[in-house]
C-alpha cells in the first residue's frame, strides 16, 4: 500500500516522472516511486507552507527520516518514509540530504547569487535526484557519476526553464539574466551536458536506464529555448501530448 501511495502521490503532482517510471520494468518502480514520492514531497514543502519557516520545518521532518535511514535504524511510519527506507543506502541518504539543502533556495525570494549557485542548485537537485535513482537501481561502474548527473543537470535545466513564468507569478526571481543572449547560453549548456552524457552512455548499465529516462525530453525543450528564448519567458516550452508520448516511447526503446 506505501508503494501504491508513492506512486499515486508522483501521479497527481509529477505527471512526467510518472509516465517515464511506468514505462519502467516493474522491478524499477519499486525503486523508483519511493524517490520520485520523497522528492514530490520535498519539492512541494516551500510552496504549500503558509511562511518560509513552516516550510523550514517540512524540510527538516525529511532531513531526519535521511539520517533515520543512514543510521539503518528505525524510521518514523509515513506513507513514503518506508519504501523509501528500502531504497535508499547510507550513501544515497547523503546525496538526498544535500538535494533539501538546495532546496532551501525555493522558500525564500532572493536570486540566485551567481552562476556556480544556480549550477550548484541543480545540480544538487535534478542531478542528485538521477544519480540516486541511478545508484539504487543496481552497482554503476566507476566513472559513471559524471555521466549520470550531466543528464540530470541538463534535465533539471530543462524542467526549470519550463517553470520559469510561475515562479515569476510566484514572486520568486529564477534567472540572472533573463535576455535572449543569456537564455541561450544557458541552453546551449544543458544540451552540452546532455551530449556529453548521451556520449559516454555505453558506461551505464542497462539497469541504470529507468532512472536516466524521466529525463526523455530535456533535448527537445533546451533546443527550442534556444532557437526561440522568448519561449522561456512566454511559457511555451511545453511539449504537446502526442509529441511527448512519441518521445517516451523512442526513447524508452532506445534505454533513454
Amino acid at each position: 500500500m506505501s508503494l501504491q501511495a508513492c506512486a499515486d502521490l508522483v501521479a497527481r503532482a509529477d505527471p512526467d516522472r510518472f509516465l517515464a517510471t511506468m514505462a519502467a520494468p516493474v522491478p524499477a518502480r519499486r525503486v523508483l516511486f519511493p524517490i520520485y514520492a520523497f522528492n514530490v514531497e520535498v519539492a512541494r514543502a516551500p510552496w504549500v507552507a503558509s511562511e518560509p519557516p513552516i516550510a523550514e520545518i517540512r524540510m527538516q521532518w525529511w532531513r531526519e527520516v535521511l539520517e533515520e535511514i543512514a543510521a539503518s535504524g528505525t524510521v518514523r511510519a509515513h506513507e513514503v518514509t518506508t519504501p523509501l527506507a528500502d531504497a535508499l543506502d547510507p550513501t544515497g541518504a547523503a546525496v538526498l540530504d544535500r538535494l533539501i539543502g538546495a532546496r532551501r533556495w525555493d522558500v525564500y525570494s532572493a536570486p540566485f547569487e551567481d552562476e556556480a549557485h544556480f549550477s550548484e542548485y541543480l545540480d544538487a537537485t535534478a542531478g542528485g535526484l538521477t544519480w540516486v535513482s541511478a545508484r539504487a537501481l543496481g552497482a554503476l561502474p566507476p566513472g559513471a557519476e559524471p555521466v549520470v548527473r550531466d543528464a540530470g543537470w541538463a534535465a533539471g535545466l530543462a524542467g526549470f526553464l519550463r517553470a520559469v513564468p510561475e515562479l515569476w507569478a510566484r514572486g520568486r526571481q529564477p534567472l540572472l539574466d533573463d535576455g535572449d543572449a543569456a537564455l541561450k547560453a544557458l541552453a546551449d549548456q544543458g544540451l552540452d551536458r546532455l551530449s556529453r552524457a548521451t556520449a559516454q552512455r555505453a558506461v551505464l548499465p542497462r539497469t541504470a536506464a529507468p532512472a536516466l529516462l524521466a529525463g526523455w525530453q530535456t533535448r527537445q525543450v533546451l533546443t527550442a529555448a534556444r532557437s526561440d528564448p522568448g519561449r522561456v519567458r512566454d511559457g511555451r516550452l511545453e511539449l504537446s501530448a502526442a509529441r511527448k508520448r512519441l518521445l517516451l516511447i523512442r526513447r524508452s526503446m532506445a534505454g533513454w
